[in-house]
């Protein structure tokens, strides 16, 4: 059998799916044939109308064409932001698999706010791309509150919805303390300071503000704490909020790091806290379990299917009650380690060949 992974322009979650999915298969079914096609890379953050335009024609018309030139048995299209390619894949009578890892910039216009140049343009581009996932044969969401999102907004019927979660990489593990312990000693933090980790973006919907909230309030309360954030950097307004409240010398922005760094950074942390108020799935939850780091999230979205009673599920909008998690595990060692040891047992339902396990499937029955 040969498969044809439709990728997406260079994005850092897309080509973990994607590496991670290719991996398991060749794992799992070592004599089947997989090819990768990509389209040309262009500068994301660019505000050149001259690279805009470039990036548009590209992702929707020279790169589907091409696309369609191709040969395979199955075409899987790994990021449902491409979802348009399926209309021209239906010409070569092949099926066609998608897989929707969520629908934020259909819930969240203001997602797509200051990145790009013409927003009514894109989000109607962006809506004719993900409503074409209807034409697809077989449609993969990482998660039921994915699948549910693509039920409820773009009325596609439970049965065509194939739930099929996504996995953690192997790099993501416990590393020897000596190893991680260099983390903090860069950083000039004491081994007794409880910190805290955010791994991921600064959008409204990933409440960076509950969690500094919570901190001031876990200050108060005179806990040696500090927040360190990974990834993107905070808003303006967040950083109105830490000067106001005299915070900077308890917050490390750690910028973007590369992953063996980010691994240090999950094993040295003591906690994650991931309040958002959507995610398609939440895969920091799953490589800091891997890691041996407890976590604290949202009780709603879906991260409850991720973390199920491995984690500390809290009211994304209740500051007090993130602040109250944090200290229950500073100050109970004993819940602390049964949470560790709950992570590790849950992550191990969360391969990436487990995963290549169940997208077989899909893939013989569309064959039948």
């Amino acid at each position: 059998m040969k498969i044809a992974f439709v990728r997406t322009m260079p994005h850092f979650s897309m080509d973990v799916y994607a590496n991670g999915l290719i991996a398991g298969l060749k794992t799992v079914c070592p004599n089947w044939e997989i090819t990768e096609l990509a389209p040309q890379s262009f500068d994301r953050h660019s505000k050149s109308l001259v690279v805009r335009a470039q990036k548009t024609y590209e992702r929707f018309w020279r790169f589907p064409k091409k696309v369609q030139q191709e040969s395979a048995d199955i075409f899987h299209i790994i990021d449902h932001s491409d979802a348009h390619i399926v209309r021209w894949l239906r010409k070569t009578g092949k099926p066609v698999v998608v897989t929707c890892h969520d629908l934020i910039n259909i819930l969240y216009p203001e997602n797509l706010q200051g990145s790009v140049r013409f927003p009514m343009i894109s989000d109607r581009l962006g809506h004719y791309s993900i409503r074409s996932m209807e034409y697809a044969d077989a449609i993969i969401a990482v998660s039921l509150e994915t699948a549910n999102n693509m039920n409820r907004v773009l009325n596609i019927k439970p049965e065509r919805i194939n739930i099929i979660p996504n996995a953690v990489e192997s790099i993501f593990q416990p590393l020897p303390k000596k190893q991680s312990q260099t983390f903090r000693q860069q950083l000039n933090i004491p081994s007794d300071t409880f910190c805290l980790l955010n791994v991921g973006g600064n959008h409204p919907r990933k409440n960076l503000s509950a969690i500094l909230k919570a901190l001031n309030i876990i200050k108060q309360r005179g806990l040696s704490v500090q927040f360190w954030k990974v990834s993107d950097d905070f808003t303006d307004e967040d950083k109105h909020f830490i000067q106001t409240h005299k915070l900077e010398d308890s917050i490390n922005y750690l910028g973007y790091l590369d992953k063996p760094t980010l691994v240090q950074a999950y094993n040295e942390a003591d906690v994650l806290v991931a309040p958002s108020f959507h995610e398609g799935f939440g895969i920091t939850l799953l490589e800091a379990m891997a890691c041996g780091t407890p976590v604290i999230t949202s009780n709603v979205s879906a991260m409850p299917e991720v973390v199920d009673d491995a984690g500390v599920l809290v009211d994304p909008k209740n500051s007090q009650t993130i602040a109250d998690a944090v200290c229950h595990l500073h100050n109970n060692p004993i819940y602390y380690q049964q949470l560790q040891e709950k992570g590790f047992t849950r992550v191990q339902s969360f391969t990436w060949e487990k995963v290549a396990e169940q997208m077989t499937g899909v893939y013989k029955n569309l064959l039948r």
